[in-house]
């Protein structure tokens, strides 16, 4: 694709009216107030169209539209579920050039990690699908004779789900897949800065529902900035939220659901490390450093931001490492030929540009210097040279996350010393060694080794399969979304005991006559 994108088309075939204030104001989306939101894209700096903002009075009919969906959502038998979500997957195979070049380029992206994000979505419905005739429980033994003890799972009702622009729409679908499936109906806050491929989901999943005679209230979008999450947050009809985002942002959500004693799933920052040990495989381990690094131009959750070197290997690693950085081609992303795509604002620009200048006066010294483009590819001010800083862990800089292309690499002795540095960060999402030594890689799995939600063995930081549980530890938040069991933050367990005896014996052997 190439400058003369024709995003009108692009936006019509996806169904997307935007600027229409009568489709961005219907009953699950809530009418407009004030200014509008403007998607521009960081890769030309085009206008790509504008939606209106969700008002006060309107969010509050959009949640009444999902209560009332739920009402009858919840009676839908779970396979029956399934296959309106295996439908949607469907409808997501049809539209995953479309749909992945619009994530491209209004988020900034790769193409080719914008198709991936559309691939992670389908993945996620199938998975979805297989889970609704798998949404098991337990069966118990009871002390009492003539009792039958079991669990089950209910659905919670209205689940939120808060958004970030890196991901725009693959993370509401890890949530909201699994959330239908249990049976909950779920109302979408996407980021502010990605509105425009937030409704293109909304458009092909309302389709999906209206084709099946069912209500889109089961899934509702609302658009705003920080004021509308806060709004969700506090809402006492909405049972859990789950939200994507900052530390900053998820303890102020974490305090305000807790504050209404309900659930909330949190995934936030990280500080990801890459520990190349002595006996690591330079051929694996140097495309897993660069890509984590630089892709999505470090824009990641999972990207690789400190690169934990054994000292005997250290200065061979860097050279090889330096010379791969020179190879990387930066420029717009819908372009196969380039590696780095743009910042998705000129805020982020800044942001990267004040690490620099911290990273520099703590003494950090760069030996792949970083910068703004400037050129004619590079109109929208918001592409930025990747760069290196060796550094020590320590550093104030090092310790918090600049959603960036800054790489910090340090030196390390024995393994112990890198997994106490990789593990000495307030952050504990994402975490991998390369190495081909048994010995280090179990260490590194162990109890007393890597304190993260992941910890890859010979692959990078970065890229996950929606098969695991994906999520962090300490200042990350703790949640799970996507596989494994993760569907059962979205439910609520229910213990049941019958009775099927002649008497009421009590637990305990308790004696209770009249």
């Amino acid at each position: 694709m190439d400058d003369t994108i024709d995003i009108s088309k692009l936006l019509e075939r996806l169904s997307i009216k935007a600027d229409n204030p009568a489709w961005s104001t219907g009953t699950t989306h809530g009418t407009s107030q004030g200014a509008s939101i403007e998607s521009c894209s960081p890769v030309d700096g085009r206008r790509i169209a504008s939606v209106g903002q969700t008002a006060p009075g309107a969010f509050d009919d959009v949640v009444r539209q999902a209560e009332e969906a739920f009402a009858m959502w919840r009676r839908v038998p779970a396979p029956q579920r399934g296959e309106i979500v295996r439908q949607f997957g469907e409808e997501l195979r049809k539209r995953k050039q479309d749909l992945g070049t619009l994530v491209s380029y209004e988020m900034g992206k790769s193409l080719q990690e914008g198709l991936g994000e559309v691939q992670e979505m389908i993945d996620i419905c199938d998975f979805a699908t297989g889970l609704s005739r798998q949404l098991y429980g337990l069966t118990m033994q009871s002390e009492r004779r003539g009792h039958r003890m079991y669990e089950q799972w209910h659905p919670v009702g209205v689940v939120g789900i808060i958004s970030a622009f890196n991901f725009p729409v693959a993370v509401w679908s890890w949530n909201a897949a699994i959330a239908w499936v249990c049976g909950n109906v779920c109302v979408w806050k996407p980021s502010e800065k990605t509105p425009i491929a937030a409704m293109a989901c909304q458009s092909l999943i309302a389709a999906v529902l209206s084709r099946n005679g069912m209500p889109e209230g089961i899934s509702c979008l609302v658009q705003g900035g920080r004021a509308l999450g806060e709004r969700l947050a506090d809402d006492r009809r909405i049972a859990l939220v789950s939200a994507t985002g900052s530390t900053r942002m998820g303890k102020a959500v974490a305090a305000a659901v807790a504050s209404r004693l309900g659930k909330s799933m949190l995934e936030l920052g990280g500080n990801n490390a890459l520990i190349i040990t002595e006996h690591a495989d330079f051929n694996i381990a140097l495309p897993a450093a660069v890509f984590g690094a630089v892709g999505t131009a470090g824009q990641r959750c999972t990207t690789t931001r400190r690169l934990i070197i054994q000292e005997s290997v250290y200065e061979a690693f860097k050279e090889r490492l330096v010379a791969a950085y020179a190879q990387l081609r930066i420029g717009n992303p819908l372009d196969g030929q380039h590696h780095v795509g743009p910042l998705i604002d000129r805020d982020a620009v800044a942001s990267y540009e004040r690490a620099i200048a911290k990273c520099k006066g703590e003494g950090g010294r760069f030996i792949v210097e970083g910068g703004v483009m400037e050129g004619p590819g590079y109109l929208s001010g918001c592409y930025v040279k990747p760069c290196i800083a060796e550094v020590s862990p320590d550093m104030a800089i090092v310790q918090t996350e600049t959603f960036a292309p800054i790489l910090y690499i340090m030196k390390y002795t024995a393994l112990d010393d890198a997994i106490r540095i990789q593990n000495g960060v307030p952050q504990g999402l994402s975490s991998a060694i390369m190495t081909l030594n048994l010995r280090q890689a179990e260490q590194f799995l162990s109890a007393e080794g890597s304190d993260c939600g992941i910890a890859n063995v010979n692959i990078g930081t970065s890229g996950a399969e929606i098969g695991g549980a994906f999520g962090g530890e300490k200042e990350t938040g703790g949640g799970r979304e996507s596989g494994s069991d993760a569907w059962k933050a979205y439910m609520r367990r229910q213990t049941n005991t019958i009775n099927y005896s002649e008497g009421l014996p009590l637990a305990q052997g308790i004696k209770f006559d009249l």
